[in-house]
């Protein structure tokens, strides 16, 4: 059977996803998903329609026949004395009711079929669907999202609102328990749970969900809540022998519980004196930024809590207009440079790449992008990591004048030779796309971190932001408190060493996982070769 031009023309787009997986790394890529799926709703609305034809055809010979059989039979002897009838009764039979079952015999399902089977193979995986699933789970933490905020859509500055069901509630709960993720079964079959009882028709029932929720319950050590659910569970199937056996488990559990306090208690009567030493120990330790640890510090800043920055050092912040000590490029039209933080000193540039040169830049680097790496500081080499969810590909100078151009501008801008920089690399986020704190730069114990390359160490960072995020999405460095928001068209910069060539260890830095929007950025690492005689070394370690 030959498939239709449009089937066609989708297999060779689709071929140019063959090479690809890890969908939920990067939006860019989704999006190709949408018009895949597009076309599968035109195909099935296709077959729709030919059933429909057919069975159109079905019933007008049955509504014929019904009414042609209806009057014969009132006088069958008479109908049949009239030499038509008796013909057309023999074709029918003989003929006609055999074309009717070759009608209802065939198959219309061929077109769609095919196209579906082709298709399937370019579809996300079961790695996609579990990786956007914990996508979910690592917003909710990041942004102290409650489930039914995410359930009902209700995310800021969203424009198209969806809503998760039942089942897709069901489904977060069971990838979370699958990790052994109690913390996450609970709140999501909780979730479950209350759109069951708020009357949501689903093909999940509430035993299943019960069940789930009170052993994510349980292995938290709640045992008394744990109880309460398998109760409620046995009201709605009293013969449920696994929860039968967790309440007689429970229940011995909690009275182990009951008398074992009561002997504490008991004892520390006896003794006259009560352990509140840890109490005491809580209220008097300080909760100052600096002792946070940095897991929670990122995630302050990502909420854009937490930030440190005096009234007195934010006097100190300017923004100008820069022309590099008078470049020639710059004299007559110098850029808008914006301070964003002292320590580190970060820069920002205003309208730095237009609008046109970054629909250049992502379409050059959307069929190359790829699953995106880190350096191994045991190996020195590339590797993918969960800690980094995006997307990337790398652009030479040579590729495109665009690219050349860009080279040219960071080069002139920041002072610093291009020719041993690494290429410029192209970054799209996926489902909750982030890139956990980490040094751009190779620490002393990672002697081979950039061995390969020949350039020395990644001596400072320019990084483009080529959209603008609805929510979420900063860049973030925990270590001091600074967070700076992505804004299209701009580019930052920070210096990753000191002047002496020592790492500056305040540059550790995060991207900020995305809650809403879609978020392209692009940078260049620029390296410590060829920047002998224009950033000349400090003496001091740290100047």
């Amino acid at each position: 059977m030959e498939l239709p031009c449009w089937c066609l023309l989708l297999l060779s787009c689709l071929q140019s996803l063959s090479a690809h997986n890890d969908f939920f790394t990067s939006i860019g890529q989704m999006t190709d998903l949408l018009y895949t799926e597009k076309d599968l709703v035109t195909s099935l609305k296709d077959y729709i329609r030919a059933e429909e034809n057919k069975l159109a055809r079905v019933k007008r010979w049955a509504d014929k026949l019904d009414s042609l059989t209806a009057t014969a039979t009132q006088d069958p002897e008479g109908f049949l004395g009239h030499p038509v009838n008796a013909f057309k009764l023999m074709k029918r039979l003989n003929t006609e009711w055999g074309d009717l079952e070759s009608l209802v015999l065939s198959d219309t399902t061929d077109g769609f079929i095919s196209n579906l089977t082709i298709q399937r193979q370019y579809f996300p995986t079961e790695e996609d669907q579990t990786g956007a699933a914990k996508a979910l789970l690592r917003l909710q933490d990041t942004y102290m999202l409650d489930a039914n905020t995410i359930s009902t859509g209700d995310l800021p500055g969203v424009k198209h609102k969806s809503q998760m069901t039942v089942e897709d509630c069901y489904e977060l709960g069971k990838i979370a328990y699958s990790d052994a993720d109690y913390y996450h079964t609970e709140l999501w079959m909780a979730q479950a749970l209350k759109q069951l009882d708020e009357g949501e028709e689903s093909t999940i029932d509430k035993v299943t969900v019960l069940d789930y929720l009170s052993y994510a319950i349980y292995q938290q050590g709640e045992i008394e809540r744990a109880l309460d659910y398998t109760l409620r569970l046995l009201e709605l199937e009293p013969e449920h022998q696994r929860a039968k056996g967790n309440v007689k488990y429970f229940e011995f559990q909690l009275e182990k519980q009951k008398k074992a306090a009561e002997e504490k208690a008991q004892e520390q009567e006896e003794r006259g004196k009560r352990d509140t030493t840890e109490k005491k120990k809580k209220k008097k330790s300080k909760n100052t930024f600096s002792l946070i640890p940095e897991r929670k510090k990122y995630e302050m800043l990502c909420r854009g809590e937490g930030l440190r920055m005096t009234p007195r050092r934010q006097s100190r912040l300017f923004c100008r207009y820069f022309d590099n000590n008078r470049h020639p490029r710059f004299v007559l039209a110098p850029v808008k440079q914006q301070d964003e933080w002292d320590r580190p000193y970060i820069v920002r540039y205003l309208d730095i790449i237009s609008d046109a040169e970054i629909e250049k830049i992502k379409q050059l680097a959307k069929p190359r992008l790829r699953r995106a790496t880190v350096h191994d500081p045991q190996t020195g080499k590339l590797t993918t990591a969960q800690y980094r969810v995006s997307k990337s590909a790398w652009l030479t100078g040579y590729e495109d004048p665009v690219i050349e151009r860009i080279n040219e501008r960071i080069e002139d801008i920041t002072g610093l030779e291009m020719d041993t920089a690494e290429e410029l690399q192209v970054a799209n986020y996926g489902v909750g796309g982030q890139y956990e704190p980490h040094f751009d730069f190779g620490r002393k114990d990672e002697p081979d971190a950039f061995k390969e390359l020949g350039t020395g160490n990644r001596i400072a960072t320019w990084l483009f932001y080529m959209s603008d995020v609805t929510a979420g999405g900063a860049t973030v460095f925990p270590d001091v408190g600074a967070a700076v928001w992505p804004k299209k068209g701009t580019a930052v910069f920070w210096y990753n060493l000191f002047a002496s060539g020592e790492g500056d260890y305040s540059t550790r830095h995060a991207a900020c996982p995305v809650l809403v929007g879609n978020k392209w950025v692009s940078n260049k690492w620029i390296h410590e070769r060829g920047q002998e005689w224009r950033r000349p070394c400090g003496l001091n370690e740290t100047e």
